[in-house]
């Protein structure tokens, strides 16, 4: 059966995947993006459900002052004995933690704080009912390696002290190690490479959980470093293994603009098929390569074809799960009632360095899209209020509404690390509703207002600008979706996404 990848596509990166009977669960990495680390259902591998999330609550995650980029790094998710476990790192707080539930579409517990340091933290299971913790930590000569504890997962106590077991299979920053046990041999999976465009995936076994860990021979299983492909940057890779005894795998990777080597929509879930030579060895894609369109036999039943359509008139109890804000939210800055959801502008903007500015956004899932806000209120004098192509604080794209005196105006900024620049501003009437929208290209972001019930062009962007490659620090997240209110209060009627993968 063919199927398409990526198969969550937007910014989901470093993916960890568990079974349970025929269903799937999967999870990502958030950074410093609240609620953190969604979790995903599918009975098929290719339909993923958002159920919802493992962190939900500031006192299982702290992001005040988490820099760009830091919070919430690689998870790991298990169930072993009708328990699930996540285990992440908050390097903006004391880094690695284990979290539990026995309902995954429920509460999780508040972390179980891990002595042990590193990030990329993994959990695994023994046949003996041991539980181990591994995490990538530098050694005594400042190089990466891997280091694993006995540990119980509930408390998050060492039952005994971290021992090195790798030092990786001669690439650079081995991290993300994820031990399997299949027949009489231990399997450590790692990512090196760095998570840029040499990034790949080596494997290593052993007779005995701590080693000696031997390397594969075909080494790296995976990786498109040298491969002229849009898909770039494969690694950080998980197995699962489905009920009918074939194996999976899943990992991130970055679909390039066709242009130049540069991605916006941030690092990417991706599955491919995984075999087991006659030597015990695994085998991915094609020579290590995988691909936008593959062959498997997928667990479940047949896939439906995959939308990414959304509309949101806020008539719920709750705000939709795919919604998210940057940093702990300022509850009362947003008021959901009546098909209506209100945001209240409390001091931060945008672009306010480590800031929690009132916005709730949702992930860019493909190149080509058409967003649309309908806004309620006339704005008040000093106010921005509007929709938002962001990357982070010092990278966004921003059509609003704002007023001077007796006069509104709709307009284009742009920030691009140190420019802060206004392009576009067009008087408006200021009337009490507004609709904003923005339609994305693989180059560019164009910006629209309606005007006499049409929509009428502000200005563009190019989508190269707020690409992960061009940001100042290294970022590891992607462009999303917003609707913001800078001082004032502004109300959300609707909100829709139109496109496809």
């Amino acid at each position: 059966m063919r199927y398409k990848n990526p198969i969550l596509p937007g910014f989901h990166p470093d993916p960890s995947i568990c079974r349970v009977g025929d269903d799937f669960y999967l999870v990502t990495s958030t950074f410093e993006f609240f609620p953190g680390v969604p979790i995903y259902h599918s009975k098929n591998l290719i339909n993923w459900e958002l159920i919802g999330h493992c962190l939900t609550r500031d006192s299982q995650l702290p992001l005040q002052g988490a820099a760009v980029s830091k919070g919430i790094y690689a998870p790991t998710l298990r169930y072993h004995d009708g328990v699930f476990f996540m285990t992440t790192t908050n390097v903006s707080a004391k880094g690695n933690f284990i979290v539990h539930t026995r309902d995954i579409r429920g509460t999780w517990s508040e972390p179980a704080w891990v002595s042990q340091g590193g990030i990329d933290p993994s959990l695994f299971w023994d046949d003996d009912g041991k539980c181990y913790f591994l995490s990538t930590a530098l050694d005594t000569d400042g190089r990466n390696s891997i280091f694993m504890s006995e540990i119980d997962p509930l408390t998050g106590e060492l039952l005994s002290s971290a021992e090195r077991i790798s030092r990786g299979c001669g690439g650079r920053f081995a991290e993300a190690p994820h031990l399997y046990k299949r027949g009489d041999w231990y399997y450590l999976m790692l990512a090196e490479g760095g998570t840029e465009y040499g990034h790949m995936e080596t494997i290593q076994r052993a007779r005995r959980i701590c080693g000696p860990y031997d390397p594969c021979p075909r080494n790296p299983i995976l990786s498109h470093r040298d491969h002229p492909s849009r898909l770039q940057a494969t690694g950080h890779a998980d197995l699962v293994e489905d009920q009918n005894g074939r194996w999976w795998l899943v990992c991130l990777a970055i679909r390039t603009i066709p242009s130049a080597k540069l991605h916006h929509l941030g690092r990417e879930t991706f599955l491919s098929p995984l075999f087991w030579n006659a030597d015990e060895w695994p085998t991915v894609g094609e020579h290590g390569q995988i691909a936008f369109e593959m062959e498997g036999e997928l667990p479940g039943p047949p896939p439906d074809p995959v939308s990414l359509d959304f509309e949101d008139r806020f008539d719920g109890e709750t705000l939709d799960l795919r919604w998210n804000f940057v940093r702990n939210p300022n509850k009362a800055s947003y008021r959901l009632e009546d098909g209506r959801m209100t945001l209240v502008g409390d001091g931060d903007d945008l672009s306010t360095p480590l800031g929690r500015p009132t916005m709730i956004a949702m992930r860019q899932q493909a190149f080509c899209m058409e967003v649309l806000a309908s806004m309620e209120g006339a704005p008040v004098e000093g106010q921005s209020a509007g929709l938002t192509a962001f990357y982070n604080s010092d990278y966004h794209y921003d059509i609003f509404v704002t007023r001077e005196g007796e006069q509104c105006f709709v307009c284009l900024r742009k920030r691009v690390a140190d420019i802060d620049i206004v392009v576009a501003r067009h008087p408006i009437d200021c009337k009490n509703s507004i609709r904003l929208k923005i339609e994305s290209t693989e180059e560019w972001y164009t910006f629209y207002y309606e005007s006499d019930g049409a929509f009428v062009e502000l200005g563009r962007g190019k989508t190269a600008l707020l690409c992960s490659e061009a940001t100042h620090p290294t970022t590891f997240t992607g462009t999303y979706w917003g609707v913001f209110c800078e001082r004032g209060e502004i109300g959300l009627s609707r909100f829709s996404v139109r496109g496809s993968k």
